[in-house]
Parts: C-alpha cells; structure tokens; sequence
C-alpha cells in the first residue's frame, strides 16, 4: 500500500509504527456553528481511508478531537449571551448527528479540547524547560528558530517567513522574542473562559491542542496525521515543531491532506453567497448520495461541487444500489448448493474486478478508480444475476455489499414490517395518491408547465408501481430499482403487457431529463402523447391490484 506523504512530497510504501496496527489522527472541526459542505470533504476521505485499513485487517485507532474553546465560540457565545461552553455542547451535538446523516464512523478516542488542558500545560512546561519555549507577561511563545526543521512539511524557508512578517504588529504580541514564534498559551481576557496555569489564568494555543491529544491518545509518533491541505502551514508545521521538541521523537511518519472543495468553481465564502451547510445540502439531497460525490474524484485533487455534478453522482449511485437490489431478489431463489461452471467463470471476472478496486485504493486510496471498478462489476452482475442461481447472487451481493461499505456506502435501509391491514392502507394509500398527482398534471398542462407536468406524469405511476411491488413485499431504494423489479416480476412474468413497462420507462427518462438537464424544454405535443399513457399505466396497475 502507497500513500501520497506531504512531508516528502512522494508516494511512500506504508510501514506502521506496530505491525498490524494503525494510528491516525484527523484534525476535527472547531465547534462554534453547524458543519459546511467543506468540513465534510475530510470526514468522508479519512473515514473511507480508515474503512480501507479495516477491511484489510488492520485495527485502526482513530482519533479525531472537537475544538471546543477558541475565538469564534467566545465571539459566539458573547454574541448570543450565553457561556461557551453551552456553544461548544450545543454544536458538537448538532456536528456528530451531521457525521451520523454522512455514515462517519465514531472514531476511536474523539477528545475535546477543554477536556485536556492538563496535559498541554504539562508539555509547554517541558517545551519551556527544554528551550524552546518562554513566558511574556502570562503569555507562552514557541521559539520557532530553535526547532531547527521548522518548514519541512509546508518547504517554507524559515527566513523568507521572518522578511514576510518584519511589517506585522500585533497588538500584544510586542514581547516576543521573535515575529515567527507562536503562541502556546494566552492569558485571558475579560469575558473569556479560562483555567488556571503556572502563568496565570488563559487557555492553550490552537496548535498545541492537537499535539497533546495525539500524543496521549496514540502516542509520541503516530502512523497519520491528516486534515485539509489549508492546515499544512501553520497549524501542522507548528504541531510538527513542538511535538517533536518536547518529545525528542518524529511527530508523524505520514501525512495526508485532502484537496479544497469549490462551489460552481469558486472558493467557497459567505460573501460570495456559496456557503452551504451540511443540514442545508441534506435538505436538498440525500447526504449519502454527496458521500458518494465526495469520493468521485481523487483526494488531493480540488473538488467542484455543483448542481450538475451532485446529480451524476447520484445517478451513479442509484445505479449501484439497484443493481444490488436486484442481486437482493435474486438471492431469494432457491439455492442449488453450488455454482455451476458457467457460473464460476463469470464470478472469477468479478474477482479480477475487486482486486482492481483494492488496487485503486492501495494506490493512495483512489476512491475514483475504486468506484469505476463497482461500475464494472454492477455492469458484469446485471448482465448475468438474472439468468443465474441464488447461490451466485448470494456472493455477488457479498462483494458488492463489502465494496460499498469501505466506501461508506449503505446498501439497504431498514424497511418497516406492516402487517396485512396497514400494507393494505398504505397500497390504497399510494393508488389514490397516483390519481391525484394524475390530476396535478392536468393543472400543469393547462397552465402551459410542461417540464413539470411530465414529472407529474412519472410521479403518478411512480406511486402506481410502488403500491403494486409492496403487495408483493417489494420495496426497491431507488427510482431505477422500481423500474427494474417492475420490469423483473411483472413485465417479464406476462402479468403485466411489454408497453406498460415501456410507458413507465419513457416517463422515467423523460422526467429525469427534463428535471436535470439543460436547455431541455418539453412541450404540448409531448404531453398530449405522454398523458394517456400515464392514465393507461395508472388504470392498469389498479386494475391489476383489484384481481389480486
């Protein structure tokens, strides 16, 4: 396995400090408002990266803290008259239900800041007694010309830095020694959270936060370190500085940093008007669907999010999931005890398929050659699953199921068991809500809609398939998975006539289509042609439901 380390710029063969072992910590989010769409980037990559390790057998200790006091909370919490403590608790809270929505796994040991203030006194201590740190005034700075390497991870040259900062005066800053030095604790303010220390009141530096929490969770040389590359300088070089002098020992063996994420192509700002939340994207899509689109692309290179791009992943993901339903119902057959000649070859085409995606991944977790593997084998499963045993489903689904799960990906959702008399209300339910939205249409074609009313058209026997597949106990996730097992157990059985099924697949790609798709106009000709064939849809499925 090859991973791409900052520190010397090139793909290094991994080695872990204990074998079998993994050590890694990402830096975490400062807990002052709900998370953005560009705190989630990390999250994703490094959780898939741990998912990776553990599907290859390593135990991962992961470690990834909450910044829980800092300026923005205090500017916060004076902001809204309450402690910020009550602002770190109430964020926190809201950040972890965001991780959940993206399938992030709990990590390890996830430390809060506030929680460890002991043990970064203990190192500034150290870091004092050694020379590499001093006290001005209740203030501790980090002599930074005394770590000789200072700049090996950013190749910042430490005299280039000093000529950039000689014009800088920052107001309390006037006793340091040098304009390069850090600081590692600040005494407080009127109005600011503090604790006691050897130097008075305050509370530690951001930087050496991480460096305690690392240490005493993982120990003085971790296996990874990662995070966004806009923590390469300074927040990581100067972890790299005083944990490395306070502990005589290499900080990191690797270091890994993900790419920036753009909105529409441009820097994502709240004065440009493209910031985004987490909970605001969930609102308008399925958040696995942008963990999906997060791995699209590889992690160090720049990410755009866009309308466009989060549909074709979603698509893409809908593809997967089907085909994965399909594996689902296939597996439901009657076993046979064994794959038949025809058989093994074809799984030994998709085994070829899972050592290219664990060849993507172990080439510096590409994620987007891992993904185009699932493509092939969802490709190879859909062409073949149909016409096989149960017994060849059975494994398909296992490979594709373990795949999704490095990834992140669920592949099934908790389906709620009705008993006859609710399944019953809920397919009258679905039937009565296709003639409505059948109606709906109606509205939309007078008033000259026409982009809307054919996906009034789709969605009326949208409900008429679904109401039909769950008398059956068939509940598909997708919109492709409904058209599929419609396709499967009604249009291929003879229940139901071929041009039912294509009237259901015309409406499909004509909805999508004109919901997505630019410069796509729909017109009254269109709707006059696709209207009674919804009604004819709708009236034969109902029809159908009726028999049974």
């Amino acid at each position: 396995m090859k991973i791409y380390n900052t520190l010397t710029r090139q793909k290094e063969e991994f080695v872990p400090v204990h074998p079998g072992k993994v050590g890694m910590y990402v830096c975490g989010p400062t807990v002052y408002n709900y998370i953005h769409i560009g705190n989630a980037r990390p999250m994703i990559i490094f959780d898939t990266v741990r998912r990776y390790f553990e599907y290859k057998g390593y135990e991962v200790n992961y470690v990834s803290n909450f910044t829980d006091v800092d300026d923005k909370i205090i500017k916060k919490a004076n902001e809204e008259g309450v402690t910020a403590t009550e602002i770190a608790e109430r964020y926190i809270k809201e950040c972890k239900q965001d991780m959940e929505a993206l399938n992030i796994k709990p990590a390890t040991h996830q430390p809060r800041a506030t929680e460890e203030i002991g043990g970064m006194i203990k190192m500034i201590q150290t870091l004092i007694k050694k020379g590499h740190a001093y006290e001005v005034d209740g203030t501790v700075y980090f002599k930074t010309r005394s770590f000789k390497d200072y700049g090996k991870l950013s190749k910042k040259n430490i005299d280039d830095l000093e000529a950039g900062h000689r014009e800088i005066k920052v107001t309390g800053e006037e006793g340091k020694e040098d304009p390069l030095d850090f600081v590692l604790w600040k005494p407080k303010k009127e109005g600011e959270i503090a604790w006691d220390s050897p130097w008075g009141e305050g509370r530690p530096g951001w930087h050496i936060e991480c460096s305690e929490m690392s240490k005493k969770y993982i120990g003085d040389t971790i296996d990874i370190h990662a995070g966004g590359e806009d923590l390469i300088f300074p927040h990581h070089e100067n972890e790299i500085a005083q944990s490395e002098a306070c502990n005589g020992e290499k900080f990191a063996n690797y270091w890994m940093h993900n790419g920036f994420l753009n909105i529409n192509n441009k820097k994502m700002s709240k004065s440009a008007g493209n910031f985004f939340t987490v909970r605001e994207i969930g609102e308008k899509y399925p958040l696995q669907v942008i963990r999906f689109f997060m791995l699209s692309a590889h992690y160090r290179t720049p990410l755009n999010f866009s309308d466009t791009l989060v549909e074709s992943a979603k698509t893409g993901l809908d593809r997967i999931l089907t085909a994965i339903d399909l594996c689902r119902e296939m597996a439901a057959k009657e076993e046979t005890g064994s794959l038949s000649k025809e058989e093994t070859e074809h799984f030994a085409n998709i085994e070829v398929l899972v050592k290219k995606f664990e060849d993507a991944m172990e080439d510096d977790f590409n994620t987007a050659d891992a993904v185009s593997a699932i493509f092939e084998i969802v490709r190879e499963s859909n062409s073949t699953v149909k016409d096989f045993s149960a017994d060849y489903a059975k494994k398909v689904l296992k490979v594709l199921e373990d795949l999704c799960s490095v990834l992140g990906i669920e592949t099934t959702k908790e389906e709620e068991i009705l008993d006859e008399e609710s399944k019953n209300a809920l397919i009258n339910y679905r039937i009565q809500r296709a003639y409505e939205t059948l109606k709906e249409a109606q509205v939309m074609m007078r008033e000259s809609f026409y982009n809307a009313a054919v996906n009034r058209l789709y969605y009326a026997c949208y409900y008429a398939a679904v109401s039909l597949l769950l008398k059956y106990d068939h509940q598909p996730q997708t919109h492709n998975g409904v058209k599929t097992m419609l396709g499967l157990h009604f249009i291929s059985t003879g229940k139901l006539p071929i041009k039912i099924g294509k009237i259901f697949s015309t409406l499909f790609e004509k909805r999508h289509s004109g919901d997505y798709d630019d410069f796509v106009y729909c017109d009254k000709e269109m709707l006059d042609n696709l209207y009674p064939q919804a009604e004819l849809f709708i009236h034969t499925i109902n029809q159908l439901l009726k028999e049974e």
